[in-house]
């Protein structure tokens, strides 16, 4: 079985609709797919529509944001009932804030003579939540910066005029969330933190401490060694593990299943019998 339980569709930063997605996981020959849009679940509906009578079966998701000390961490939820209300309501206060923190981006970018942004971001967004890559998408599209990274480098990242901290959910009321609606909580893409083995450990325990399920430790862009660190971590603080290609837009690096091969290790795909 092919597996893929972390990407995004246009319902959050992902470039594809959730409909695109879905045509693009079958083209893989993926097997079960979890869409896992940044605090939404508005693309489920569609991606479940697209699949149905297909060989491809879509579980809920979701990736959600939270603030860890001066850190944004994400917590991805996984076989969930995405009509749950007290779910719900926690997305929806994180959709307002991105979109209270969206506005002062666009105020500070203002400040610096880059004008009308919000609406632009908006018009990327198209009814998705918006994130700073809809930022980073018009100044690349302005020819203000060369590629979205240099936009983050420039302007959006930490420490840089256009920076916004956030105020995100805490990681405890992620997982409680998470869990009260039935799913999984994951600790997305623990990797690319880039923490010190001192903080990446101490954002373990308290992962697990808060009742956290999983972490992720398979992606499409490791080496051997990556892989088998994570996954040795994942046995000493007694957690399952998730793979997922955190899959954004086509590209040469980042494909939907590419490389994400579950090994013996407890998995959530064994914790929920989808193998």
């Amino acid at each position: 079985m092919k597996i893929d339980l972390h990407c995004h569709s246009r319902a959050s930063d992902g470039t594809l609709t959730p409909t695109e997605l879905v045509i693009r996981a079958l083209n893989q020959q993926i097997d079960l797919l979890a869409l896992t849009d940044h605090d939404s679940v508005e693309g489920l509906a569609e991606a479940r529509a697209a699949a149905e009578g297909s060989p491809l079966r879509v579980i809920s998701g979701v990736e959600v944001s939270t603030r860890w000390h001066s850190f944004d961490i994400h917590v991805v939820g996984l076989d969930f009932d995405s009509e749950d209300p007290e779910l719900r309501a926690l997305l929806h206060r994180q959709a307002d804030q991105r979109r209270r923190r969206a506005e002062t981006i666009a105020e500070k970018l203002t400040k610096r003579q880059i004008t009308g942004t919000l609406e632009d971001a908006l018009g990327y967004a198209d009814g998705g939540s918006v994130g700073r890559s809809h930022f980073a998408r018009v100044l690349v599209d302005r020819g203000i910066v060369a590629a979205k990274q240099a936009a983050f480098d420039k302007y959006l990242g930490r420490g840089q005029s256009a920076y916004v901290p956030n105020q995100w959910c805490t990681i405890a009321e992620a997982v409680t969330r998470i869990q009260g609606a039935g799913g999984l909580a994951v600790l997305a893409h623990p990797s690319k933190y880039q923490l010190s083995n001192k903080w990446l450990r101490k954002l373990l325990v308290e992962f697990k401490a808060a009742g956290g399920d999983a972490m992720e430790a398979i992606h499409c862009q490791q080496n051997l060694q990556q892989r088998q660190f994570l996954q040795a971590l994942a046995l000493e603080y007694d957690l399952l593990i998730s793979a997922g290609s955190d899959f954004h837009f086509p590209s040469r690096w980042v494909e939907l299943g590419r490389g994400l091969t579950r090994p013996e290790q407890p998995g959530v795909w064994h914790q929920r019998g989808w193998v």
